[in-house]
């Protein structure tokens, strides 16, 4: 029995939602949408909950610490629980929810996971040097029509392709 088509959202439907939740963003928190601020918050208060003296002695830590709040009470955080609840309506919604690693035929499974560690690590290194993400910068800067998230994107992009040339025989 084969497996049965996967159903994908249409791009521009999607698309479109994007936008919707980029202003609402806008209109709701006066900020737009972006990732790495929550995954900053959670790391700071797993850093708080194991060393509180060495989160207030550090700068980059304390700096986000208000007194009596919870650092994961910031709007940042509960707009990345909203991003994987949406994707997770999505998936389900057109039947695609699954756990699985998705890789091409010449890598294997855990070879995929160190792959994609490494990248998210590096990921996250570039958004703290550059001071925000790729969602913040495309889809927020990108929404403001700022020369620079356009440029940046396209750089992005090309990037991306330039690089798919090198790592390309691990998906076919």
């Amino acid at each position: 029995m084969s497996e049965p088509e996967r159903i994908w959202w249409n791009p521009y439907v999607a698309g479109v939602a994007l936008g919707l939740v980029a202003l609402t963003s806008f209109v709701v928190t006066g900020r737009g949408l972006g990732a790495s601020g929550a995954m900053k918050r959670t790391a700071a208060a797993a850093v708080r909950t194991a060393s509180p003296t060495f989160a207030d002695e550090n700068p980059a830590i304390s700096s986000m610490i208000v007194p009596g709040q919870s650092l994961l009470s910031d709007w940042i955080v509960f707009m990345a629980v909203g991003v994987v609840a949406g994707g997770a309506i999505g998936a389900v919604t057109r039947r695609r929810f699954r756990v699985e690693t998705v890789r091409g035929p010449r890598i294997g499974v855990e070879s995929r996971w160190v792959l994609a560690v490494v990248g998210g690590v590096l990921s996250g290194f570039a958004a703290q040097l550059a001071k925000g993400c790729t969602s913040g910068q495309a889809v927020t800067g990108g929404a403001q029509l700022a020369l620079g998230s356009w440029i940046f994107m396209f750089s992005v992009f090309g990037g991306a392709y330039g690089l798919a040339w090198f790592v390309r025989k691990q998906w076919v």
